[in-house]
């Protein structure tokens, strides 16, 4: 299984990303897949969820408005579109599935928003 990551990178507040995971390994479009991210010191925290039919959720209220997960299931990839970046947005993204995530994670696309 492989997660690759990309997107990233130092944006402004007010800012917009689209980050990238392709995978391969598994039938993905079979699997209900996330984009989780980590801050620096904090704790890896889930932020969305489309399902394999594109049913999507969001989970952290700070960035609701803000985002829209969507997937390619021809390309194997999963995307988040991020807009009105924010400060407390800096993280490392990744993606992996939503229920019995695989152990081995990629490793992430930085975001960094700063002034």
């Amino acid at each position: 299984v492989q997660f690759v990551e990309s997107g990233g990178g130092l944006v402004q507040p007010g800012g917009s990303l689209r980050l990238s995971c392709t995978v391969s390994g598994f039938t993905f479009s079979s699997y209900s897949m996330s984009w989780y991210r980590q801050a620096p010191e904090k704790e890896r925290e889930l932020v969305a969820t489309i399902t394999s039919v594109g049913g999507s959720t969001i989970y952290l209220d700070s960035m609701k408005g803000r985002l829209t997960i969507s997937r390619d299931n021809a390309k194997n990839t999963v995307y988040l579109q991020l807009n009105s970046l924010k400060p407390e947005d800096t993280a490392v993204y990744y993606c992996n599935r939503r229920y019995d995530p695989f152990r081995n994670w990629g490793q992430g696309t930085q975001v960094t928003v700063t002034s």
